[in-house]
C-alpha cells in the first residue's frame, strides 16, 4: 500500500514538473523571439546610418525641441531654423542640386530621420535588456525544476543558462559606466553618431568599427542559437526518459 502511494506521489510530482517545463518553454520560446526581433531592428538601424540612407545627426540636435519641452536646455526655435534653412537653399548657385554626391542624396530616399531612429534604438534597448533577462531567468528556473523534479538532461540546461547568462552579460552598455575601457553590444544613438560620422584612415579603424557593430552582434546571436539548441535538447532529453517519445 505505501509503495503504491509513493509511487501515486512521485507521479503526481512528476506531472507537476511536466506542466512547469511546459509553463518555462512556452515563455522561453516568446522571449526568443522579441530578443531576436530586436537584435534585428538594431542591426538594420546601424546599417541605414552606416550607408547613408539615414543622415548622422547628434541626437541632442535633432530632440532639443524634446528637450526643451520637459524643460531642458534652451534651443533654437524651429521657425528659426526653417529660415536659416531657406537661407541656405537661396545661397547655392545654379545648378549646385546636380552635382550633389549620391550619398548625400540617399538621406531623402527615407522619410526617417535620426530623431525617430533613436526613439527605435533606446525602445529596442531597453526591451531588449528586459527580454534577454527574462529568458536567462526562465532557463535558470527551468533548470531548477529539471533538478527539483530529476527530470533528466541537466547537462544541457544548465549549458543553456551559462550561454544566456554570457549573453545577458555581453549585451549590457558597459560603456556607459567604465567608458572606453570594455563595451556592451547595446549601443546608444549618440554612438552610433559618434562611430559612423568619424573618419577611418586606415584599415585597422574600419575593422575594428564593423566588428563593433556587426561582429559584436554575430557573437550575441550565436550565444542566443546555441543557448536554445541547448534548451530545445533539454526538452527532448526528458521526453525519452519519461518515455514520452
Amino acid at each position: 500500500m505505501n509503495e503504491n502511494q509513493n509511487r501515486q506521489n512521485n507521479l503526481v510530482d512528476t506531472t507537476d514538473c511536466l506542466e512547469a517545463v511546459g509553463v518555462c518553454r512556452g515563455w522561453k520560446n516568446f522571449l526568443l523571439i522579441i530578443v531576436a526581433l530586436c537584435l534585428f531592428l538594431l542591426q538594420v538601424s546601424f546599417w541605414l546610418v552606416n550607408t547613408g540612407y539615414i543622415k548622422a545627426e547628434a541626437v541632442e540636435t535633432t530632440l532639443a525641441g524634446t528637450l526643451s519641452a520637459f524643460g531642458g536646455p534652451a534651443s533654437t526655435p524651429p521657425l528659426a531654423i526653417e529660415e536659416a534653412a531657406e537661407k541656405a537653399v537661396a545661397r547655392k548657385p545654379a545648378g549646385s542640386e546636380e552635382q550633389t554626391p549620391q550619398s548625400q542624396q540617399r538621406h531623402f530616399l527615407f522619410e526617417i530621420k535620426m530623431k525617430h531612429l533613436s526613439l527605435v534604438i533606446r525602445f529596442c534597448n531597453f526591451l531588449l535588456v528586459l527580454a534577454a533577462m527574462l529568458y536567462c531567468l526562465t532557463i535558470l528556473f527551468s533548470f531548477k525544476v529539471s533538478l527539483i523534479g530529476r527530470l533528466g538532461g541537466i547537462n544541457h540546461i544548465c549549458r543553456a543558462f551559462f550561454l544566456s547568462l554570457v549573453m545577458v552579460i555581453l549585451l549590457l552598455p558597459w560603456q556607459n559606466l567604465f567608458g572606453n575601457i570594455v563595451a556592451g553590444a547595446i549601443y546608444t544613438p549618440d554612438e552610433l553618431v559618434k562611430w559612423c560620422t568619424a573618419e577611418s584612415n586606415n584599415i585597422f579603424a574600419t575593422i575594428v568599427h564593423y566588428l563593433r557593430f556587426t561582429g559584436y552582434w554575430l557573437l550575441i546571436v550565436l550565444l542566443l542559437i546555441l543557448s536554445h539548441l541547448r534548451s530545445s535538447r533539454w526538452t527532448r532529453a526528458i521526453l525519452r526518459r519519461l518515455e514520452v517519445l
